[in-house]
């Protein structure tokens, strides 16, 4: 199978720079890992033949990221925890604080995004709510390799990542995909800033999850493991 028929999340984990890559050309690799390079470039109005070329220089590198192929939950989850979980608690509160400040003076600007603070309120719950799961319920669950217990939880993990894309969805729109305007103020500057920063975070922390952590599980139950 050449690249442009391979799915963006087998080629996420495989290649590395990948993500950064896609991330530039915002192709979701996390949420819509599933789509062919070939689709998924077409769909954004991107020549898929350009991103395979700037692919295959990556692939012929000889830095290849060696832990993405020895992924196992015992070396996943603990970063996951630490680069992710945590850094999405310190990172929404304070957008939810910025976006609230933002709408609040500057509520008759053409270009004030109304409503961003609602919708990061709810992500916030959201995200902590799921982050728990994983953290009480599926991870000790991984980490005792009781890998067949596990289908249903990743297919319910899977399912929220899906949510967690459309929020990210809603937030592009509603800020014209964090587009300032000319006279935008040091607060507002600082929230699409940190807007840019947590969606590129949370697309890395469900990539992570979605094609390698629970790609491995599902592989391990396949096999009889667990």
């Amino acid at each position: 199978m050449n690249i442009l028929e391979q799915p963006l999340g087998t080629l996420a984990r495989t290649i590395p720079g990948a993500t950064r890559l896609f991330y530039q050309n915002r192709l979701d690799f996390c949420c819509g890992g599933h789509e062919s390079l070939q689709d998924a470039a077409i769909c954004r109005g991107l020549n898929p033949k350009t991103i395979a070329a700037q692919l295959n220089v990556l692939q012929q590198t000889k830095n290849t990221d060696q832990a993405a192929h020895q992924a196992t939950p015992e070396t996943l989850i603990p970063h996951i925890l630490e680069r992710y979980h945590e850094r999405h608690r310190e990172q929404l509160p304070e957008l939810v604080r910025l976006a609230a400040r933002v709408e609040l003076v500057h509520r008759e600007h053409p270009d004030c995004p109304k409503g961003l603070s609602s919708l990061l309120m709810a992500m916030h719950q959201e995200l902590e709510s799921h982050m728990l799961k994983e953290e009480n319920v599926l991870f000790p669950m991984l980490l005792r390799h009781l890998f067949d217990h596990a289908i249903n939880p990743i297919a319910m993990m899977r399912f929220e990542h899906d949510q967690h894309g459309q929020s990210v969805k809603q937030m592009e729109q509603l800020t014209k995909n964090l587009t300032l305007p000319d006279d935008a103020c040091d607060t507002w500057q600082a929230l699409y800033w940190q807007l840019d920063w947590f969606r590129a975070d949370l697309m890395e922390h469900i990539h992570l999850e979605n094609n390698l952590l629970f790609e491995c599980v599902e592989a391990q139950g396949a096999n009889g493991h667990g």
